[in-house]
């Protein structure tokens, strides 16, 4: 080849790349005059790309979800005395929440949020690497979805069953519409606008000392008693199971080596490391079954509920000290998958199987306050039973611990906060459905105390067939067959949810995969995919107990330095702490004679229900200092609420006469057995089982009066800060608010769970600049 035809090659290469150069050019030069686009100082990239018009499709698609809203409220509306099939529940839920996220959501977003992609979140502008990392959105919508939903609602829509379903649905739905998801979304918010700041800190800042000081005292020790009733629904749900805990125990090997392997071995690939930590779980579940059948296995990992209480003290210690990105951030991810995975194949078997509901829409039980699971009238013991799916104090807790300081974007938001919310909400459908599909006496038999039942078949059925239930009665031959089925020695007073969900959901995916052959493996299936969904809540909880556990103690003079995050002694102290105190809860209620879980959880769901009043409160507070009076009823409605459902129920747990239901009441009870020098009284058996009784009724009782004093506090303290910030700007003077100034973001990624066409072009801009100078953006935990 001549000289002549090799210059006519190189200045046609030449061309071709000044074209292209030119190409990429123009097209970041048009950008930059797009409206669509959203840009920083900090950088001459797009860092955000602006929410496009709903398309024809999604408006066709939007029809669809409502119509089939309609027709599952009309089929419940309309079931007068007739049985009705659980398929139509779904569909009420299902179509609620779509149309919720896209309407209700976007105008909380769009007149109150009023996100802006140009300001850095704290992941970036603090990204410390350890508690601060800017997280992958669908990474981080794993772990605030696994640290949410936790034994909330799985165990309390199971309790509230005893009432019929038609209440529990209501609430369950409604609820999370106008009330949960709205507190998650806007708690997120506020904590991100101010560095991550927990939720005892936001609330001192922003009503003064008063208000701060109860709102940072209830909001550490109802966090204890949360993270002690969902550690003791895991221990109900592991013990005498080698099966279970072989498997839960491996998940931990199985994160770490998914966080090293996005940290340091495939950075980015969160598809690939996906699919590998999947099938790691599934392998872990099935080996589970194995190892339960050896004798090994059986004497290693067959576990008594006080080993597994300390074990998870271990556990709660070492996952709130390791970097998030180890272990805390991928097991919640991987977790999730477990979590939506299988109750997206328990909707779908509902819908294949199209399982009959067996309890009526409302029963004598909600009526009379006399029901054998849990005592109490409808109103207000429904609504702080299910706590979890509908409104959840607790989430106020992780929308302002390790979200805020993980999320990448302020548009990220209402799908994490509001749709993270509504994800959980369905779980609790799906659980309510487990348990009213089942055989009434049996679902009694299962969730009654061992005081009523008996704990042998043959008591189970004289006392089940006494209680005056419709239907044929239960023999204990038939007890025992439900057991055996599911491969169990005996599944009578297995309370805490956990147990009734399981074998619901054995009874669901036998009839369309397997046959009874398989209701043993689907059985344990769900155990084990319940205790890893409610561990990754305790984890997440320590976590956070610790952030607000520093804070506290930073907050007081001479222990400045617990403020500093770095201060690896603090961490520690904090933590060893914070896990000490839940401990002993969790003991409490695990050697507790009356049964742990039923006595304690109704102190659970007050308090939770407690926690979501200051947190609304907060908001409330918010709003009205940026003066958005117009859209103050959007907090406000839900915050009267709750007010009226908690105080309710804490006047009863504290002064009602009935010891089923007072504190008090059963207290003295106790008090005057031992008095007479009897040796067993109710379900005490033994004179330290009374003693035992006395010592935690005192507990609860005393408990119950401190969270319904500092909850008022806060709350009066949030309603005299509205009126002095509106007189304040009625004067023309300037509200003050603890929201951090604005930092410009260098970064960009993309707003919903999927990128949109235009996501990836913004995308391919910066992985080209990045190409071009080598300079790689360290995002953290997904990238």
């Amino acid at each position: 080849m001549g000289f002549s035809a090799v210059s006519r090659n190189f200045r046609s290469v030449a061309c071709l790349i000044e074209k292209a150069w030119n190409l990429v050019t123009l097209k970041q030069d048009d950008a930059r005059t797009d409206d669509n686009l959203v840009y920083s100082n900090a950088t001459d990239l797009p860092v955000g790309v602006k929410p496009a018009k709903m398309s024809p499709t999604a408006r066709v698609g939007l029809l669809i979800f409502g119509v089939l809203a309609a027709v599952g409220w009309g089929a419940i509306a309309f079931a007068r005395g007739e049985t009705l099939n659980s398929v139509w529940l779904v569909l009420a839920a299902v179509g609620s929440y779509i149309i919720a996220f896209s309407f209700y959501a976007r105008l909380i977003e769009y007149k109150v949020v009023k996100p802006k992609d140009n300001r850095a979140t704290p992941a970036e502008y603090v990204n410390d690497g350890k508690d601060f990392v800017p997280t992958d959105r669908r990474v981080l919508f794993g772990h605030h979805f696994a640290a949410i939903a936790g034994a909330g609602p799985l165990v309390g829509p199971v309790m509230a069953a005893q009432m019929g379903y038609l209440p529990g649905t209501l609430w369950i739905i409604l609820g999370v519409i106008f009330a949960g998801a709205v507190q998650d979304y806007l708690v997120l918010w506020i904590s991100t606008r101010r560095r991550g700041r927990s939720l005892g800190q936001m609330i001192r800042d922003e009503m003064g000392s008063v208000g701060g000081f109860a709102g940072i005292l209830a909001t550490i020790t109802i966090m204890i008693i949360i993270i002690a009733v969902l550690a003791l629904v895991v221990v109900n749900a592991l013990a005498d199971s080698p099966w279970g805990v072989f498997s839960i125990t491996m998940t931990i090997p199985i994160a770490m080596f998914m966080g090293l392997y996005l940290r340091y071995l495939r950075p980015g690939r969160v598809t690939e490391v996906s699919i590998i930590g999947v099938a790691l779980l599934l392998l872990a579940i099935v080996a589970g079954g194995w190892v339960a059948e050896t004798s090994w296995g059986v004497e290693w990992f067959t576990w008594s509920k006080t080993t597994l209480a300390l074990a998870l003290i271990g556990y709660g210690i070492m996952a709130a000290i390791l970097p998030v990105w180890l272990l805390l951030a991928p097991r919640d991810y991987l977790s999730t998958f477990m979590k939506i995975g299988v109750i997206g194949l328990l909707a779908v078997g509902i819908l294949i199987d199209r399982p009959e509901i067996q309890m009526p829409s409302v029963t004598s039980f909600a009526l009379e306050g006399n029901g054998p699971v849990f005592s109490g009238d409808l109103f207000p013991f429904l609504f702080i039973t299910i706590a979890c799916g509908a409104l959840s104090g607790f989430h106020a807790l992780i929308s302002s611990g390790t979200t805020p300081k993980l999320v990448e974007k302020e548009s990220q938001m209402r799908m994490l906060g509001y749709g993270g919310m509504l994800m959980e909400s369905f779980v609790a459908i799906m659980a309510l459905i487990t348990a009213v599909i089942l055989d009434r006496h049996l679902y009694f038999v299962m969730n009654a105390p061992l005081a009523l039942t008996g704990g042998t078949p043959e008591s189970a059925a004289t006392w089940v067939n006494s209680i005056g239930l419709p239907g044929n009665d239960l023999s204990a031959a038939q007890i025992q067959e439900a057991a055996d089925g599911v491969g169990e020695a005996s599944v009578i007073s297995r309370t805490g949810g956990a147990p009734t969900l399981a074998f619901g959901m054995s009874e669901i995916l036998a009839n369309i995969f397997g046959g009874a052959g398989m209701k043993a493996f689907w059985y344990h299936f769900a155990i084990m995919f319940e205790a890893l969904f409610i561990l990754t809540t305790v984890d997440a909880g320590t976590r956070v107990a610790r952030f607000m556990m520093t804070d506290s103690l930073g907050s007081i003079p001479g222990l400045r330095r617990f403020k500093d995050p770095t201060w690896t002694v603090g961490n520690w102290i904090s933590t060893i702490v914070v896990c000490a105190l839940w401990g002993a809860i969790l003991l409490m209620g695990v050697t507790d004679p009356l049964g742990g879980i039923n006595v304690l959880f109704p102190l659970f769901g007050i308090a939770n229900q407690l926690l979501a009043a200051m947190a609304l409160s907060l908001i409330l507070v918010v709003v009205v200092k940026k003066g958005l009076y117009k859209w103050a009823w959007i907090p406000a409605i839900p915050l009267a609420w709750d007010v009226v459902v908690t105080m309710t129920a804490s006047w009863q747990k504290i002064f009602h006469s009935n010891p089923a239901i007072g504190y008090w009441a059963q207290n003295s009870n106790f008090r005057q057995a031992k008095a007479d020098g009897l040796t067993e009284f109710g379900a005490a058996a033994t004179p330290e089982a009374i003693d035992a009784v006395i010592r935690n009724t005192f507990i609860q009782g005393v408990l119950s009066i401190v969270f319904a004093v500092l909850v008022l506090i806060v709350v009066i303290s949030a309603l005299v800060v509205c009126a002095k910030a509106i007189q304040t700007r009625a004067r023309g003077g300037e509200v003050l608010t603890s929201e951090e100034p604005g930092v410009e973001s260098e970064l960009f990624a993309p707003s919903g769970f999927v990128a949109t066409a235009r996501d990836k072009e913004v995308q391919a801009m910066w992985d080209q600049r990045e190409a071009e100078t080598g300079v790689h953006v360290n995002r953290g935990v997904g990238h």
